[in-house]
């Protein structure tokens, strides 16, 4: 068992990438060699790069995540398209403070990674203790509601998937 954590220290990232090189390169035993190689090399090779990486612990909840980020990416992308295309009086840019109960810095990076990919959001930056990250967006309506929605729709499936 040791072993095989050493040899696949991310078994989840190595499937990740075995799978996505599969889909771009197409499925013939040749690439599945290839990508199979690849799959354990590159987590290999950047694991000095990835400090105490938490644990994923909760799979499905994992990707429910990445459905609703990616879903949320589509309609946020419609809904910037039809603000910016709008009058310029309609769009209320501002910051908003968002306290944070993710305590991990992976989780709270995965958090600001997940603000910024969605359009008319940006992680500006994170409190030298933590616990706040400073978001800027667009069209800024109601700060509460803003921080409502990503605390319930970001910040607390991560917290679950990482038991944080």
């Amino acid at each position: 068992m040791k072993l095989l954590c050493r040899v696949l220290p991310y078994p989840s990232l190595s499937l990740i990438l075995w799978f996505a090189w599969m889909l771009l390169s197409g499925f013939t035993a040749g690439h599945a060699v290839l990508g199979a190689i690849l799959a354990v090399l590159l987590p290999l090779g950047t694991r000095p790069f990835w400090p105490n990486v938490p644990r994923i612990r909760n799979l499905p909840k994992l990707l429910g995540f990445v459905v609703v980020v990616v879903y949320d990416i589509v309609v946020a992308n419609v809904s910037v398209a039809i603000k910016v295309l709008g009058p310029l009086r309609s769009i209320r840019p501002g910051f908003v403070e968002l306290p944070l109960e993710l305590e991990d810095d992976f989780a709270i990076a995965l958090l600001a990674s997940t603000i910024s990919l969605t359009p008319g959001t940006v992680s500006a930056d994170v409190s030298l203790d933590r616990k706040t990250l400073l978001v800027h967006a667009l069209d800024v309506d109601d700060v509460a509601a803003l921080v409502a929605e990503i605390k319930q729709r970001y910040e607390q499936p991560l917290k679950e998937i990482f038991e944080c």
